[in-house]
């Protein structure tokens, strides 16, 4: 998990889904580089597209894997933007499931309210076959319910009874969107045709990056409790930041904060009934220059505040050659069709028709 403080430790059992993965035949090839606690503090990771650049994080060794040829499916987990962000930039799709969908026992828990598992590889075929192996009930984990099993590959692979409706969203950070995001997006818009119709937001999303921050400060300085008081000193400034602000949060702040999402999920009903899919941004632009940050993970924290399934698409390149992202969101439980949304919209591209 990226931090001095566990340098050495050997978990006792594996996690639900290696225990998962490793029923249903899989080979499972070790563990990959996390930033500092699945924050913010990069590894030692570097982009496999150029080295100077970040592999985004805090997934950073998995996309790097997937995106260099050394694996062809890797896990991830995202509490901000852990599995999109580095998915946009190493390349390659990462897939981030409803809340609650893929069980999260046995890994080093953030957040009960925001943690996800998601998944990388190089084909959405290959994404569907990894997420269908890993859904499923486990007692360990309170978010996770019984449920049949869902035929992703089988969903993935079916044509669209229609033509998908993708909802364009600029989202609440949109303004950190570089000039060469906001140009790529008003092409793929105008090539999309009447396939995209812009979504405006209601108001009160504009404050779901501060709702989200208080969550998981408030729920990461109680997860981390122990770290803290073993071992503050020995974290990045940048985690002991966190923390410290997490302890300072207020009951009545962290209530309402939580009282948000069901509030905004509700709001999005009437959105997805006309639109299979929204389109935004998988991050500002291009993996930024420099291995001492990870990028902004701000394009992806309304979607992970609110549960929804979220895909990188590896569609587009920045004029410095590196890849720009493409993100796709779906409704809450909507996950197999938002996969089919997904290569509908990839073929399209890869046609020339977008």
């Amino acid at each position: 998990d990226g931090t001095v403080l566990h340098a050495g430790r050997t978990p006792a059992r594996d996690a639900a889904v290696v225990r998962m993965l490793r029923a249903a035949g899989a080979v499972i090839m070790g563990k990959t580089v996390t930033t500092e606690c699945a924050t913010y503090h990069p590894g030692k990771t570097r982009n496999p597209h150029h080295p100077e650049h970040t592999p985004g994080g805090s997934s950073s060794g998995s996309a790097a894997a997937v995106a260099a040829g050394m694996v062809p499916l890797a896990l991830g987990s995202q509490t901000n933007g852990s599995v999109i962000r580095p998915a946009a930039f190493c390349g390659v799709y990462g897939f981030k499931p409803t809340h609650g969908l893929i069980p999260r026992s046995g890994i080093m828990k953030l957040s009960r309210t925001l943690d996800h598992v998601g998944v990388f590889a190089r084909t959405l075929e290959d994404v569907a076959l990894l997420a269908e192996q890993l859904v499923g009930h486990d007692e360990a984990d309170p978010d996770t319910r019984p449920r049949a099993r869902i035929p992703f590959c089988a969903i993935a692979a079916e044509e669209p009874p229609l033509p998908p409706l993708l909802g364009f969203v600029k989202g609440p950070a949109w303004e950190r969107a570089e000039e060469e995001t906001k140009q790529a997006f008003a092409e793929l818009v105008s090539e999309l045709g009447d396939r995209v119709v812009e979504v405006d937001l209601a108001q009160a999303t504009q404050r779901s990056l501060d709702w989200h921050r208080t969550i998981m400060q408030a729920e990461m300085a109680a997860n981390l409790d122990r770290e803290w008081e073993q071992g503050r000193e020995r974290l990045s400034e940048s985690l002991r930041s966190q923390l410290a602000r997490g302890r300072e949060v207020s009951a009545l702040d962290y209530q309402a904060a939580l009282a948000r999402i069901p509030i905004l999920v509700e709001g999005f009903g009437e959105i997805f009934e006309r639109c299979d899919a929204l389109l935004t941004p998988a991050a500002a632009g291009t993996a930024p220059k420099g291995l001492a940050s990870t990028g902004d993970p701000a394009f992806c924290t309304l979607w992970t505040l609110l549960g929804m399934p979220a895909i990188n698409l590896p569609l587009m390149q920045g004029a410095n050659g590196l890849p720009l992202g493409v993100q796709l969101v779906g409704a809450r439980e909507a996950d197999a069709r938002l996969l089919r949304t997904a290569r509908w919209l990839a073929a399209r591209v890869a046609r020339g028709g977008a």
